[in-house]
């Protein structure tokens, strides 16, 4: 479904020195030195600097604002009627090498969209809103999309609050400390509709030379810690064959992961991403090895597959050398699949404006598939520089930045003028928005 706007709605643009200013501003706060990217940890001193400058922002703008109790943060425009906004945002925690747009751009483009209909005098038929979700990433409190999880009521707060970071600290208590444990209750009262735009994260937009994705789904997610245990012992002296060795079997299964993933093909990835012996000295045997396993498909019932393989080749793999496994789920999550008629609305912003579009899965995990449990949701992707995330070297050209902010602004005021029914969209029967 595509629906065009007209008049001077439909020539309304963002800024695009306005809203790169604003992301550079973001990533100086926790800036990595000698590189343009930033590390900013859910819920530490930098995430709350970079909150609280966020927060000014959409104070500036005369945005109405509520943290809830996980933190997330949500700042709303008011419409011509009241009732649940059409919203937009991401997040602005990172992961320790992070980029200046992963997350970042999905928020800050939000606040550009709103200063834009500010600036221009224009009142949407129903509110809008921009919120950032706590810690998207994962990188310093297991699940990754926790806040907007909680969020969508797919966690109870309790047991989000009790959860341990890598360092040790407590969420709730971490809350506190940066003054982010708001009133708001959970879970939240679904928005109208949602809409996220995010950098891609991977190759394919720019090998393809196309300037958006429309993006219908966002592959499933199995995280797993499997702690390995067996007998420490001297290096030199402990023949090959009495050894019980977990460094061998994380190592066997690092390399099964990549096999297995090879086997079952394209969209099937996997990643064995953080490795830990001890003792970790260079001439010992270690006693335990502990890491983590990431496995993802866009279809259900393989990602089901290569989770009983590689628990197989795991369990097998490890009886073998006499050693013990322990494993502890850290998130799992469904494929999830966008609605229809908003990616529509995506791609036919996207077609109007003159951009070239792809639809598209997504291989990486974004708020808005959380937010798809409650509400039509789609996302925007533009194209990531040779692929690169997760690594200060991230970067999206200005231009296509404009463009996806440009796509979200029209799908957001499309979606303002259309009613859900169960299983469609429909045209309001009120008034349409108009300049203010």
């Amino acid at each position: 479904m595509t629906t065009s706007l007209t008049g001077a709605i439909a020539d309304l643009r963002i800024d695009i020195d306005r809203l790169t200013r604003r992301l550079a501003d973001l990533a100086a706060i926790g800036a990595i030195e000698g590189t343009e990217g930033c590390a900013r940890l859910a819920l530490t001193d930098e995430d709350r600097d970079g909150r609280d400058l966020v927060v000014t922002w959409m104070r500036d703008l005369g945005l109405e604002i509520t943290t809830d109790g996980i933190g997330n943060v949500v700042g709303v425009l008011a419409g011509q009627i009241d009732g649940p906004p059409v919203m937009c945002g991401s997040h602005i925690d990172t992961v320790r090498t992070g980029g200046r747009y992963d997350g970042n751009l999905g928020v800050l483009a939000g606040l550009e969209v709103v200063e834009t209909l500010l600036t221009a005098g224009v009142t949407p038929r129903r509110p809008i809103a921009v919120a950032f979700f706590t810690d998207e990433e994962g990188a310093r409190f297991a699940p990754d999309m926790l806040g907007s999880l909680v969020y969508v009521g797919g966690m109870a707060l309790e047991d989000a609050l009790d959860i341990s970071a890598i360092d040790g600290a407590r969420l709730g208590d971490e809350l506190v400390r940066i003054g982010y444990d708001g009133p708001a209750p959970l879970p939240a009262a679904p928005p109208h509709s949602f809409v996220e735009l995010h950098v891609e994260q991977g190759p394919v937009l720019e090998q393809e030379g196309i300037t958006i994705g429309a993006v219908e789904s966002v592959q499933g997610i199995s995280w797993t810690e499997v702690e390995i245990l067996g007998q420490s012992n001297h290096a030199g002296t402990t023949p090959m064959h009495l050894r019980k060795d977990p460094g061998f079997v994380a190592a066997a299964c690092a390399a099964f992961a990549r096999e297995l993933a090879l086997d079952l093909g394209h969209p099937q990835v996997a990643t064995v991403g953080r490795v830990e012996f001890f003792p970790n000295l260079v001439n010992v045997v270690p006693a335990r090895a502990t890491f983590t396993v990431d496995l993802r498909n866009t279809d259900e019932a393989t990602l089901q597959e290569s989770e009983r393989r590689f628990a197989e080749f795991l369990q097998t793999t490890a009886e073998a050398e006499g050693c013990t496994v322990t494993t502890t789920p850290l998130a799992r999550f469904e494929p999830v699949l966008f609605d229809p008629a908003v990616v529509d609305l995506v791609a036919g912003a996207a077609e109007d404006l003159g951009h070239s579009v792809k639809r598209m899965p997504s291989g990486a995990g974004h708020d808005a598939q959380m937010l798809a449990r409650v509400c039509p949701t789609a996302m925007v992707f533009t194209p990531s520089v040779d692929g690169i995330s997760h690594n200060p070297a991230e970067y999206t050209a200005p231009g296509d930045l404009e463009a996806g902010a440009n796509v979200m602004l029209h799908t957001m005021l499309s979606l303002t003028e259309l009613t859900f029914d169960d299983t469609t969209l429909s045209e309001p029967t009120t008034t349409e928005a108009t300049d203010a």
